[in-house]
């Protein structure tokens, strides 16, 4: 049984098994298709609907009928037993969470889409990368999270660049980038917390439309690092790729071809580095004109 096939059948029985609700709970509903992935949102506060779906993937679109592959069921403002006011959401994949903090469920919530989504997306790959775009090619920058890669798309879109993501480069099979423009999650100096803000925010714009690799940079920051790449032929730029890759395991017959495509054509540097804007500059010299 495939992996898609699975999820739907745990979908099933996690309806069957668990409580049915009071009636009318669920008072507004959404079902959302996201990178070809049907997700069903719904909640018995109306108004909290849209508060929900901002935490959504980003370019999602309403989804006509009955049928989504992974249910989100939000409680918002039930009473708990102790007498504090309680959210939960629940979730047929994985364990329900309960908090009084309605911040705390959204960002449980925005974690376990966007993971879904990047995984079982039919027509994309999905790598942990930024991406920007710059003279009509796409550089992505491939790194888990606290890699730095969000600073440094920061400091690309601040020198010119097109901002595509700073969480997924999103691939299809022609080993093109699309864009992922959800809000850059910047860190603020000094702390862990991260602030969301929207690229037109930091001056720059989100782009459109699919585009072919020109660069991919293997970095990640460390403090007095002056930033001094060495090329990387193919077969280990595709491994960096592969390494930071979603659904490698689960696709790896779609997964590999359209990593070696990337590479094929694409030029790899891989270093340490330092200060985002001073490498950002570098970055975007290495890369020549159409």
């Amino acid at each position: 049984m495939s992996h898609r096939s699975e999820g739907k059948l745990r979908w099933t029985e996690s309806i069957r098994s668990s409580p049915p609700p009071a009636d009318g709970e669920w008072l507004a509903s959404q079902p959302i298709l996201a990178y070809g992935v049907r997700i069903g949102i719904r909640t018995n506060k109306p108004r909290f609907l849209k508060r929900i779906l901002d935490h959504a993937p980003p370019l999602w679109k309403p989804a006509g009928g009955a049928f989504v592959e992974r249910q989100f069921s939000f409680r918002v403002g039930r009473l708990a037993p102790e007498g504090a006011l309680a959210h939960s959401l629940l979730d047929d994949c994985e364990a329900g969470t309960e908090s009084n903090n309605l911040d705390e469920i959204l960002d449980t919530f925005e974690r376990r889409v966007k993971m879904h989504v990047a995984e079982m997306a039919p027509r994309r790959v999905f790598i942990h990368a930024a991406a920007v775009a710059w003279r009509g090619k796409a550089i992505i920058v491939p790194g888990r999270t606290m890699s730095g890669k969000t600073s440094l798309a920061a400091e690309l879109v601040r020198a010119g660049a097109t901002y595509y993501s700073d969480e997924y480069a999103v691939l299809d099979r022609h080993g093109r980038v699309h864009p992922y423009p959800s809000p850059l999650a910047i860190r603020r100096e000094g702390s862990n917390k991260q602030e969301r803000r929207p690229v037109d925010q930091i001056g720059g714009e989100a782009g459109t439309r699919p585009l072919t690799v020109g660069l991919v940079v293997v970095t990640r920051y460390k403090a007095g690092a002056s930033w001094r790449p060495v090329q990387l032929s193919p077969g280990p730029a595709a491994l960096e790729l592969l390494a930071n890759t979603i659904p490698a395991r689960r696709r790896p017959e779609v997964v590999i071809p359209t990593l070696q495509r990337v590479v094929v054509d694409a030029s790899c540097l891989k270093g340490v580095r330092g200060e985002a804007r001073k490498t950002a500059r570098r970055i975007l010299e290495r890369m020549l004109p159409e």
